[in-house]
């Protein structure tokens, strides 16, 4: 049976970029970095406070994702905070384009989304101490 999402696959365009994006920009924390030489590939493994984790991967002539228009498939990868405003004048700091706050009609939550450096739609959604 299913108990949690252990973690979530990105592929980027630039690595050094978006290893910056993860590791400092955001401050998750590496766990692994490898070089698969056969594969021209970098993997780097990243874990978030509650255990939950991020692998970055890099990719040949892997081609852009489409956002816009939304395609099928992963709409977006919702990070849990437990105060927005905070977390947007964070990322705001780091010199992060943030979209307006916005509250969640069916849950009361406050809620807003940002990019990581090709364009994957990041959102920070705020959770009570109780959901954390």
């Amino acid at each position: 049976m299913l108990l949690a999402i252990h973690h979530v696959a990105i592929i980027c365009a630039d690595y050094q970029r978006s290893k910056h994006f993860y590791s400092e920009l955001l401050g998750l924390k590496i766990l692994a970095e490898n070089y698969r030489a056969e594969r021209q590939s970098y993997k780097l493994d990243l874990q978030l406070p509650d255990g939950s984790q991020l692998e970055l991967f890099s990719f040949v002539g892997a081609p852009p994702r489409p956002s816009k228009p939304e395609a099928q498939g992963l709409r977006h990868l919702s990070f849990a905070v437990l105060d927005v405003a905070k977390t947007v004048e964070w990322l705001q700091q780091a010199g992060i384009a943030v979209e307006p706050i916005r509250i969640d009609p069916y849950t009361g939550a406050a809620f807003t989304f940002f990019a990581d450096p090709d364009g994957l739609p990041l959102e920070i959604y705020q959770v009570s101490d109780r959901e954390s």
